[in-house]
């Protein structure tokens, strides 16, 4: 059976009707996670296909994206974007690099219309994870750091954060996997201390890398952060 299958989508700035590739629910099962929810598949990688990409006016968009545009949005969109878009097709199989290019696009026009800062942060993180795939730790990174920010800005932003322990957790991760154990284990502590969280996974995930950066610290000889020091979490 072809991994891969056709979706009728509707832009939502020019309304053309066109298709998408998808991956059939049976090949989506994860090989192994990675502690920041990157997962690594088999014969081929759902992620690749997650970006619809609009073949005539080139608005790039997901699943998550606001199902309608204001005349203004769309405005922004064609003076910024699409009146610059040369017309080519993103519907068939896609490449590591072709995948890449979605994102970007995606990424572009998330930030144009002005999409939610948690579309945009995740956005930057399967970026990052894009790059991790290839193995390229500096443009890994980077956009791990643009993700933290904009993770941030989520949390700042939504009134009911205290109640997101998998936000609060991937910030926390995202601060150790960039070498700031001390603002790392700040998060992670929010995860397991604040009584008002009870999603047990996530306290579980977060005192498991709360162990790991003790082991850490104390292997490279750095002095523990206050939080460690008043609980062995």
């Amino acid at each position: 059976m072809d991994p891969l299958y056709a979706s009728k989508i509707t832009c939502s700035c020019c309304e053309a009707t066109f298709q998408t590739s998808r991956v059939r629910p049976s090949f989506k099962k994860a090989l192994r996670t990675d502690t920041d929810f990157c997962c690594y598949f088999g014969e081929v990688n759902p992620d690749y296909y997650v970006v619809r990409i609009c073949p005539y006016c080139g608005f790039a968009s997901t699943e998550n994206f606001k199902p309608k545009l204001l005349e203004r949005e769309k405005r922004a969109y064609l003076d910024k974007i699409g009146t610059h878009w040369v017309r080519r097709d993103y519907g068939g199989q896609r490449t590591a690099e072709v995948a890449l290019e979605t994102y970007k696009l995606a990424l572009l026009t998330a930030q144009t219309v002005k999409e939610s800062d948690r579309i945009i942060a995740g956005l930057l993180h399967h970026i990052a994870w894009l790059y991790r795939y290839d193995g390229n730790k500096a443009m890994e990174d980077k956009f791990l750091g643009f993700a933290l920010e904009a993770y941030v800005d989520v949390y700042k932003s939504e009134t009911i954060s205290y109640n997101n322990a998998r936000l609060l957790y991937l910030i926390g991760e995202l601060y150790r996997r960039l070498g700031n154990y001390n603002e790392a284990v700040r998060w992670f502590s929010r995860v397991i201390h604040d009584k008002r969280i009870t999603d047990s996974s996530m306290i579980r995930a977060s005192r498991e890398q709360w162990m790991v950066i003790r082991e850490d610290m104390t292997r490279s000889g750095q002095e523990l952060p206050e939080e460690m020091k008043l609980s062995g979490a």
